[in-house]
């Protein structure tokens, strides 16, 4: 649990409040959405009110807050907390762990990873481990982290043809899980690579025939090649654990024939 002390001290009620606005919700909108009224939103907000644990847990709901996050409220409303955080490695994710596996395995030669909150490498295939081939020891030590692996002088960023466009998504898609989490450790990690060096802009970095691709793509360099990929992102419906809640998959599909023409190769 990444709560400060103070949380329960402070109560659920500005707790409550902070995240509602942070969503940009009125008091009357969350009562009707949650089927309350403003007033009594107004008392649970103020202390004047206790919020059932059910009324915690629906506020929480339609505010769309973390489900790690759903537990620090329950605390702070004097509940125990509802969701379990399960290590990955316990025998009663081990049907979560094969399953994981099977897909990942089941998309080679094509990349693909699962990431934690904080955008750890929990599982990899061997598409992943050939792209980060002739990568500094120290970055694929684990807990092996896929935003220092991307964005690190010694780690993919020089192979990385389209850096900054990649780098600002990247920084763009952290912003956004910083936002909805509220996690200071994501933060760190945020302003860690953020202070990473970029190189100067390099014409190079465009291919001589521009391509009409459908969404950003990561360009990257692989044994004199250029590979291009288009990523995806996979979160798990309705998890009642922390840990599968806060785990995603990512998988990277040919944005070219080339590339994918080349991966085929690697797999004959």
């Amino acid at each position: 649990m990444t709560t400060h002390p103070s949380t329960a001290e402070r109560g659920v009620g500005p707790l409550l409040r902070a995240w509602r606005e942070q969503r940009r919700v009125s008091q009357l909108e969350l009562a009707l959405r949650a089927d309350s009224s403003a007033r009594h939103i107004s008392f649970v907000e103020t202390g004047r009110s206790r919020p059932s644990e059910d009324m915690v847990l629906r506020l929480a709901e339609h505010l769309d807050v973390p489900m790690r996050e759903r537990n620090a409220l329950l605390l702070a409303a004097g509940y125990a907390p509802r969701y379990p955080e399960t290590p990955l490695e316990d025998p009663a994710l081990g049907a979560l762990r094969e399953g994981i596996e099977r897909l990942i395995g089941g998309y080679e030669p094509y990349p693909a990873l699962v990431v934690d909150a904080l955008y750890d490498v929990v599982a990899a295939n061997r598409g992943v481990m050939t792209l980060v081939e002739g990568v500094g020891e120290e970055l694929l030590a684990p807990p092996l982290n896929a935003m220092r692996l991307a964005l690190h002088p010694q780690g993919l960023a020089p192979r990385i043809r389209n850096l900054r466009a990649w780098r600002g998504h990247l920084l763009e898609q952290m912003e956004r899980q910083i936002a909805l989490h509220r996690s200071q450790p994501l933060r760190a990690l945020y302003e860690e690579v953020v202070a990473y060096p970029v190189p100067d802009a390099d014409p190079a970095d465009e291919p001589d025939e521009p391509v009409p691709y459908f969404a950003l793509p990561l360009r990257i360099e692989h044994e004199g090649r250029t590979l291009s990929f288009i990523s995806s992102i996979s979160t798990f419906n309705t998890p009642m654990d922390v840990t599968v809640a806060e785990l995603a998959i990512e998988t990277l599909l040919p944005a070219d024939p080339a590339t994918a023409k080349y991966l085929q190769t690697l797999v004959s």
